[in-house]
C-alpha cells in the first residue's frame, strides 16, 4: 500500500530504489536485533523503510530519518484478532492512544456493542474513526444484531444492512457468529449472511461446540474461535481446521488453561485475543503484552508467543502485507527493552513512529447516540419477585469466566415475595429495558458477587445493553438504575442512602468521552466503592455486563427474563 501522495507506481519505483540500496530511505532503524518469527533468529541490522512498508532488513542502509534501536530487539507489530473497542470504555481514538504503546499495531474489533444499540450508524462511526486512528484498526461487520430474539435490542441488522460496508478497505469480513443454533437450524436470514460472506473471512464463537454439530458449524465457512476454554475443547477445534484465539481479558481469562496448547506444531494456528479489556486491567496489567510476558513465563518458546501474536494473527485472518519483520510488508514494529520480558521500549506504526504529535494529527469523529438511554425511572417495588412454587433458578457466577452455572436455590418468602438471602450470597439481578420505553425489567437471583449491601448498576450489558443491576437492596437497585439514566449510560455503585461512585459512559451508553486516563481512575473509585459493599470479585463491572448475554451458557438473564441457554429459552415463572 502506497503512502502519502505518491502516486502507487512512483512509491513502488522509490521502495525497490530504496530496498535496493540505491536511494535513501524515508526511515532506517540502526543497530537493531531483528526477532525472525519464522525460525526464532536473532540477527544484527538495520530496518529500512519507505512510506508504511519495509524496504530493507539484513543490510546497512541510510535514510532522511534515523531512529537508533541501540541493540534493542525488533519484534513484528502485535495483532489483537478480536475485541470489541467499546468494552475499552473509551472511544476509538482513546482505545488508539492507550494500547499502541504496548505493541498492539493492528486490532480487529467487532462494533457488535454499538451495533445493537444503533445499528448501521455505530458500524458506521467505528468504520469512520478507524481510517484516522494511527494503529490499523480493522472492522469486522456485526453478525447477530441481535444476538437472539429474547432480548430488546435498540436495532436489528440484516444482510441488506451490512452489505453497504463490505467493501470498505477497513473490513476484514463477519465478525463472531454467536448465533450457532441459527447456523445449524439452516436459518434463512443465518444462511444469507453467511453466503454473503464465504469469499472472505467468517470469525467464529461456539462455547462448548463439539462432535458433529461443530462439524455442521465448520461447514459454513467459519474459521476461527475465541470461546474455548479448556485445552480439550481446542485441540478438538484445532483438529477441524479452525485456528484458536487464545482470549485473556478483564473477565473472560483463558490463558491459564489454553497455553499449553501452544506448541511448536500448531503454533502457526494460533493467535492472541483481549475480547474485552478496560483501561484499569491495561494499566495495572498491560494487553498482548502481558499475554506473551505470561506466555514465556510458563515455558512457552519465544518464538511461539511472538508468532502467535504476529505472523499466525496475520494469517488467520488473510493481512497477508504483515506479522513478520521482511522487506514488502508492512512496517509494523515493537522496540522491546526486554525480550522474554515483553517490555515495550518505543513502537512503529505503519512506518511512522508513535509520538505524541502523531495522535494530534488525527481528524477526530465527532461521538453519535449521545441519547441513547430511553427509560423511565424504577422504584424499589420494581424488583418485586412474585414467590415460585418450586426451587428459584440462580445464576451462578464463575470469577474469571463468562460461562455461568444454572443453580437452585430456595429463597426465603416474605408476603408472597421471593427475597434475596445475603448468607447464601444469593442477590437479585434485573434488566431494565433502556432503548424502545417497553418498560420491560427481566427479574431474577445471581450468586456469587459477595455483596452483603447495596447495588451495581451498569448501561453495558451484552448483547444488547439494556441496564443490568445487581443488588443486596432493592432500594439501593432503584439508586444506581435511576443514576444510570440520569448519565444517559454508565457504571454506578450504589446503597441505600445515594451513590458511592459513577462514570458516566454517554456514547451509546457504552464509552466514555473522556482521555482513557480519567476512565481508568474513576473505574479505581468504583471497584473500591464495589469492595466496600463486600463485592468479593476483582472484576465486578464486566462481571455484571455478561450476565444478559444469552449465547453463553449455562443460565443468563435479559429484560423478558431468565433465560436457559442450554434449553434456549425463558423460563416461565411458576
Amino acid at each position: 500500500m502506497a503512502a502519502g501522495t505518491d502516486h502507487p507506481i512512483d512509491f513502488l519505483a522509490r521502495a525497490i530504489a530504496a530496498g535496493s540500496g540505491e536511494e535513501p530511505a524515508d526511515l532506517v532503524i540502526k543497530n537493531a536485533r531483528i526477532f525472525s518469527v519464522l525460525d526464532g533468529s536473532l540477527t544484527e541490522s538495520d530496518i529500512a523503510v519507505v512510506g508504511d512498508r519495509i524496504v530493507g532488513t539484513y543490510g546497512n542502509y541510510e535514510a532522511a530519518r534515523t531512529v537508533d534501536a541501540d541493540g534493542r530487539v525488533v519484534v513484528p507489530g502485535f495483532i489483537d484478532t478480536h475485541l470489541h473497542v467499546e468494552s475499552s470504555l473509551v472511544t476509538p481514538f482513546e482505545f488508539d492512544r492507550c494500547v499502541l504503546p504496548h505493541g498492539v499495531t493492528t486490532a480487529i474489533c467487532d462494533p457488535h456493542e454499538i451495533a445493537n444499540v444503533l445499528g448501521s450508524a455505530g458500524i458506521r462511526y467505528f468504520l469512520d474513526s478507524s481510517l484516522e486512528t494511527v494503529m490499523d484498526l480493522r472492522v469486522n461487520l456485526s453478525s447477530c444484531v441481535p444476538a437472539t430474539a429474547f432480548e430488546t435490542s435498540g436495532a436489528c441488522l440484516e444482510i441488506e444492512d451490512l452489505l453497504p460496508f463490505k467493501d470498505h478497505p477497513k473490513v476484514t469480513g463477519l465478525a463472531e457468529f454467536m448465533n450457532f443454533p441459527g447456523v445449524l437450524a439452516r436459518d434463512p436470514k443465518v444462511l444469507a449472511k453467511l453466503a454473503a460472506f464465504q469469499d472472505g473471512h467468517i470469525d467464529g464463537h461456539a462455547p462448548l461446540l463439539s462432535g458433529l454439530a461443530l462439524n455442521g458449524y465448520l461447514a459454513a465457512g467459519i474459521r476461527t474461535d475465541h470461546e474455548a476454554t479448556t485445552a480439550e475443547e481446542a485441540l478438538e477445534k484445532l483438529s477441524k481446521g479452525m485456528n484458536i484465539l487464545i482470549r485473556e481479558g478483564s473477565v473472560s481469562k483463558d490463558l491459564e488453561a489454553l497455553y499449553p496448547i501452544l506448541q511448536p506444531d500448531v503454533s502457526a494456528f494460533v493467535a492472541l485475543c483481549t475480547d474485552d479489556r478496560n483501561p484499569l486491567d491495561i494499566a495495572e496489567e498491560g494487553h498482548l503484552d502481558s499475554m506473551i510476558r505470561r506466555l514465556i513465563a510458563k515455558g512457552i518458546r519465544p518464538l511461539d508467543a511472538y508468532r502467535a501474536a504476529s505472523w499466525s494473527a496475520a494469517n488467520a485472518f488473510g493481512l497477508k502485507d504483515r506479522g513478520l519483520i521482511a522487506p514488502g510488508r508492512r512496517a509494523d514494529l515493537v522496540l522491546l527493552d526486554d525480550f522474554e520480558d515483553c517490555q515495550v521500549a518505543s513502537v512503529v506504526s505503519g512506518g511512522r513512529p508513535v509520538t505524541d504529535e502523531l495522535y494530534d494529527r488525527r481528524k477526530i469523529v465527532a461521538p453519535v447516540g449521545l441519547t441513547s438511554v430511553k427509560a423511565d425511572k424504577v422504584q424499589a417495588t420494581s424488583f418485586e419477585i412474585r414467590a415460585a412454587n418450586r426451587e428459584g433458578d440462580v445464576i451462578g457466577v464463575v470469577p474469571g469466566r463468562i460461562i455461568t452455572e444454572h443453580l437452585k436455590h430456595a429463597l426465603p418468602v416474605e408476603n408472597g415475595q421471593a427475597q434475596i438471602d445475603l448468607d447464601a450470597d444469593v442477590l437479585k439481578v434485573a434488566v431494565v429495558e433502556r432503548h424502545k420505553g417497553t418498560g420491560n425489567i427481566g427479574k431474577g437471583f445471581v450468586k456469587g458477587f459477595g455483596m452483603k449491601a447495596g447495588a451495581i448498576a451498569s448501561s453495558v450489558g451484552h448483547d444488547s445493553h439494556n441496564i443490568c443491576v445487581v443488588g443486596a437492596s432493592e432500594v439501593a437497585m432503584a439508586h444506581a438504575v435511576n443514576r444510570v439514566i440520569a448519565l444517559h449510560g454508565g457504571f454506578v455503585v450504589a446503597d441505600d442512602d445515594g451513590i458511592r461512585a459513577e462514570l458516566a459512559l454517554p456514547l451509546a451508553g457504552l464509552m466514555s468521552l473522556e482521555p482513557f486516563e480519567t476512565v481508568r481512575h474513576a473505574l479505581e473509585d468504583l471497584r473500591q466503592a464495589a469492595k466496600d459493599l463486600g463485592c468479593t470479585l476483582p472484576e465486578p463491572f464486566l462481571q455484571v455486563a455478561f450476565l444478559p448475554l444469552p449465547v453463553i451458557p449455562h443460565l443468563k438473564i435479559t429484560d423478558f427474563g431468565m433465560f436457559d441457554v442450554d434449553r434456549f429459552e425463558l423460563i416461565e415463572p411458576a
